[in-house]
């Protein structure tokens, strides 16, 4: 049923949305504008985005920067006359041998920039600066140790192997970092500074929607083994949700284990929700279920996101002749998030909700219904992408929220899909300083979906 705000809540909304338009206009943010506008423009045509899409992927393969400059000429010859002067420059400047070189090393270099926008850095420990300055700047940190789904069980247990010294890392180095009240307690208790988000389909090459026992039994010994790691050195271990190849496995296996004895007393841990699935709701229904009859020490972490994979699970369900399990239009996914939101912040402290968007108006709604709710500003954590996020968790951290910047580490090679998925992310018209570099303006920002 749908829910409609009340007016002083439609106030609220747009008074907390202009406070944060207006914090979020930092020296900083602002030099990030110019990027924004040239992805817009990218964005606009989906034959040059494709290409570009193309070429991100397969630069770490290529030798050297002639071969990235041959595929870029290829790609961008797909693309034909719709892609304008631009697109005919930069691929007569590929084809050309004499500036053939010079541009593959230009792409070269603007990918590389591209991916540190995004990649806070190729290790935990290489990371641990820059985690420590985003601390220090009022911010949250979830650490993504990127990495794919594996194809081997050895490649399997190589990622737990990372992921459980990321852990030990991260809680080792966050014991330096100087005090915060915001970002280390709520009205449930304590919350841990090391933050790790882990995805199972890493952690086994055996995630098969007709055998889903098989998966799960391979992940679980690992998940168990991370679980420990948490709880030993006072960390925070986050289940990542991909597709729905998996959720189902990945969703069942957890709230399985956590309710074990073994872990009742902790570690502090979380799954993710994706408001773009029709049924959503109902697993929410099934996450506050399970948490009514579970006692844990620690509520169990709701991240709520809109999610990433609309194309694949779309693309997919059409050739199976299936109804595509994603919403179709962007307005109901976008009501849907906001239904959710409502219904995580009724449920604290039986949960702690995440809300993670980069929509000016969901933050917005997130943080008055909780006012509404009479939560405390600790209460509430909004989260964001790093280098998509960045102008909202400075106007977050500016106005006094809790705030999480997912953050992740890894190479460029383990980094290419998360960089692809991001970009294409980034061109979909929800992120604030994209929409506000397009030329968008607030009101229509912070209008009810």
């Amino acid at each position: 049923m749908e829910v409609q705000a009340e007016p002083e809540l439609d106030a609220d909304i747009a008074e907390i949305g202009r406070s944060l338009a207006r914090r979020g206009h930092s020296a900083a943010a602002l030099k990030r504008v110019p990027q924004e506008r040239g992805l817009n423009l990218v964005g606009r045509d989906p034959k040059v985005r494709a290409a570009l899409l193309q070429l991100v992927d397969v630069a770490p393969a290529c030798e050297n920067a002639a071969d990235l400059a041959g595929h870029l000429n290829s790609y961008l010859g797909q693309v034909g006359d719709s892609g304008g002067r631009p697109v005919a420059i930069a691929a007569g400047a590929a084809r050309v041998p004499g500036t053939r070189a010079l541009t593959g090393q230009a792409a070269r270099v603007a990918i590389n920039r591209m991916a540190h926008r995004f990649i806070v850095g190729a290790t935990p420990e290489q990371a641990a600066g820059e985690l420590r300055l985003m601390w220090s700047h009022g911010n949250a940190i979830s650490v993504d140790l990127l990495g794919e789904a594996t194809l081997t069980e050895a490649e399997g247990a190589a990622y737990a192997d990372r992921c459980d010294r990321a852990l030990s890392t991260l809680a080792l180095d966050a014991r330096g970092w100087r005090a915060n009240p915001l970002l280390e307690s709520d009205a449930a208790g304590p919350l841990p500074r090391a933050n790790l988000s882990v995805k199972v389909t890493a952690l086994t090459p055996l995630v098969r929607p007709q055998a889903p026992g098989r998966g799960q039994r391979d992940a679980a010994e690992h998940l168990r083994r991370l679980l420990r790691t948490a709880a030993e050195a006072g960390a925070h271990l986050h289940v990542d949700m991909e597709s729905m190849d998996s959720r189902e496995m990945v969703f069942e296996m957890l709230l399985s284990i956590l309710a074990e004895d073994e872990f009742r007393s902790g570690p502090s841990a979380g799954l993710v929700l994706q408001a773009y699935l029709r049924d959503s709701e109902e697993m929410l229904d099934e996450i506050i279920g399970w948490a009514s009859r579970t006692e844990r020490a620690s509520p169990l972490t709701v991240r709520l996101v809109k999610g990433a994979y609309w194309d694949q699970e779309h693309i997919e369900a059409i050739q199976h002749g299936w109804v595509p399990p994603v919403w179709s239009e962007k307005a109901d996914s976008d009501r849907c998030f906001e239904r959710i939101t409502r219904r995580l912040i009724d449920a604290f402290p039986l949960v702690r909700p995440a809300i993670a968007s980069h929509n000016l108006r969901s933050l917005a709604h997130a943080i008055a219904y909780s006012r509404h709710r009479l939560l405390g500003i600790g209460d509430l954590e909004l989260q964001v992408l790093r280098g998509l996020g960045d102008d909202l968790a400075e106007a977050l951290a500016r106005d006094g929220y809790r705030a999480r910047v997912y953050s992740p580490v890894g190479d460029l090679v383990s980094g290419m899909a998360y960089l692809v998925r991001r970009l294409l992310e980034n061109t979909s018209n929800d992120s604030f300083l994209a929409d506000r570099a397009a030329g968008a303006d607030l009101d229509s920002l912070l209008a009810s979906p």
